[in-house]
């Protein structure tokens, strides 16, 4: 296995005006030296990370993780290393974002690999590069104990530079060759979206909302007084289709669904994930937008009556939601509570009891413009995260 000429590498990417942000946890750290050692590189690599520990890596990603080592967790990674390449470049040189977007590249490696115990399970490594352009995303199985450590670090950092060169079109200014050094059955698994003009100028943050899907001109930007259900969606599942078909016969109108690109304290959403919800909707409405907190979202659908569960209503008031100030919260809840032109609320189960959105205790002026589903009308004990709970269940012991 070989790794590339740093030096051939740090000037093709310096000629196409990248920054790189570099995230490597579990492995693969072993490209940072790499690329750090040659000369150039610091007009390339404005930071290199290694959150080693399982409490450094939620910190970064906002919370806990299915599992440490998947393409998925790479993927969060690449997202969060580009955010924070557009902040440095921006810092750096005062661009404005829209052309940091352009340069910024979130590079992540996530592995498990060899150590001084037997693993369970498999060996493998997880490498994700985003760009504003597109997603890359390689993952690669390594036969379990027939390499050293530092064997398997090679390969980590090897596909590393594999997928960057390839995500950046690289290949003939480094002399890019095909992966080496793998051993019969192992291969490498890639997955790519190249983003359409539009994600890329919501990423960019040259337009604030887009449809999902593709829909005629004169739709294309959302008209005030909608129906909108803001969420995740991860999965979407049959309460949020039965809260959506219930929430248009409350206020008669059709209903979208809407799903932010930012959060305040997650990572972006990458283009191959966006891809993946995109597909739970067909037939159905959706708005892609950069309205990460409560209030962006009304500026966004103005007058428009939003659709929520318990959960998101108890966020509207909680000081917590605001850097922890109370004054916030109150002029957040005003601004909601006048400009929204209605909430319709459902309830929730919590440890087999379902709680009834009306009890919960809200501000008076949330109140006054909120619907309160009844238990009558809705009960469906299920939530997303459940869902996510039961399916890596399911893939690990497939894979154990």
């Amino acid at each position: 296995m070989h790794l590339p000429d740093p030096v051939r590498l740090i000037t093709a990417l310096t000629a196409a005006r990248r920054k790189l942000v570099i995230v490597a946890t579990g492995g693969g750290s072993s490209a940072i030296p790499h690329l750090l050692t040659t000369p150039g590189a610091s007009a390339v690599v404005m930071e290199a990370m290694v959150p080693y520990a399982r409490a450094a890596l939620e910190r970064l990603l906002g919370g806990p993780q299915e599992t440490s080592c998947s393409t998925l967790t790479a993927r969060r990674l690449a997202a969060a290393a580009w955010q924070r390449a557009c902040l440095l470049e921006q810092a750096d040189t005062g661009a404005d974002h829209a052309v940091a977007a352009a340069q910024a590249v979130g590079v992540a490696v996530t592995a498990s690999l060899r150590t001084s115990r037997p693993k369970r399970g498999g060996h493998r490594v997880c490498v994700a590069v985003q760009t504003l352009e597109a997603t890359h995303v390689a993952e690669l199985m390594l036969e379990k104990e027939v390499r050293t450590r530092a064997e398997e670090e090679m390969l980590a950092a090897a596909l590393l530079f594999d997928v960057l060169i390839d995500a950046g079109g690289l290949a003939k200014a480094c002399g890019r060759e095909a992966m080496s050094g793998l051993r019969p059955g192992e291969q490498v698994v890639r997955d790519q979206v190249v983003a359409p003009p539009a994600w890329r100028e919501l990423l960019a943050g040259t337009r604030a909302v887009v449809p999902l899907h593709a829909v005629p001109e004169t739709e294309a930007t959302p008209t005030a007084g909608g129906l909108v259900f803001p969420g995740s969606f991860n999965p979407l599942h049959e309460g949020h289709r039965l809260m959506a078909r219930i929430a248009e016969e409350i206020a008669e109108r059709p209903l979208a669904y809407e799903i932010s690109l930012l959060n305040v304290d997650k990572p972006l959403l990458d283009f191959i994930e966006i891809r993946d919800r995109a597909a739970q909707f067909a037939g159905q409405r959706v708005w892609l937008t950069r309205a990460a907190t409560f209030i962006d979202k009304i500026a966004v659908f103005p007058k428009s009556t939003f659709v929520m569960g318990a959960d998101t209503y108890v966020r509207l008031a909680d000081p917590k939601y605001y850097g922890g100030s109370t004054a916030a919260a109150e002029a957040a809840v005003e601004s909601i509570a006048t400009q929204a032109r209605g909430l319709i609320v459902f309830g929730r189960a919590r440890q087999g009891v379902f709680e009834d959105a009306s009890k919960l205790d809200a501000p008076q002026a949330l109140r006054a413009v909120s619907y309160f589903v009844s238990q009558r009308e809705f009960r469906l004990d299920i939530s997303s995260t459940q869902l996510r709970h039961e399916a890596i269940e399911c893939i690990q012991e497939t894979n154990a």
